[in-house]
């Protein structure tokens, strides 16, 4: 959880960088036009046969243009996934262990109330933690191990 909205604040950062930056005429919106190179300016290489699927929905339902909630929708899991591809192990490991509070190898509940409190400086609502254990625990143990934490991440 941690290593996720972390990634999605500096996920966030870097699309509002790129849509302000691509904003040329700065009045909220990016011309479906700028999209393929604002794309690839932040790293994110599409297909022609993508750019145009892309293009074509932004025209269809946008009139040509996207406000920056629909920049976020539309770059925000293509950068999520990348981001998760990118991390190395050692970064995993780490990530892993600020959860793992008591080194036995798995993430408990108790464990993930304390990382959401501490880490993300925010009280979940009752319900949300166990569900988020819930998703993450592929093998039904109620503990979410290492494997389980990194395909968590890859399918994000």
């Amino acid at each position: 959880i941690y290593i996720c909205i972390y990634t999605s604040l500096c996920a966030f950062s870097e699309l509002a960088e790129a849509f302000k930056e691509f904003d040329y005429d700065q009045d909220g919106y990016l011309n479906y036009k700028d999209l393929a190179e604002c794309m690839r300016t932040m790293g994110y290489m599409p297909t022609e046969m993508e750019l145009l699927e892309i293009i074509q929905q932004i025209k269809m339902r946008l009139g040509g243009l996207m406000d920056f909630d629909d920049f976020c929708e539309l770059m925000g899991p293509r950068m999520m996934v990348e981001t998760a591809h990118m991390l190395g192990l050692k970064e995993l490991k780490s990530s892993f262990k600020q959860f793992d509070t008591d080194g036995d190898g798995k993430i408990t509940l108790d464990e993930m109330k304390e990382a959401a409190k501490t880490l993300l400086g925010e009280k979940l609502k009752k319900g949300e933690l166990e569900e988020i254990l819930k998703e993450m625990d592929l093998n039904g143990d109620g503990t979410v191990d290492f494997d389980e934490f990194v395909m968590m991440l890859s399918v994000q």
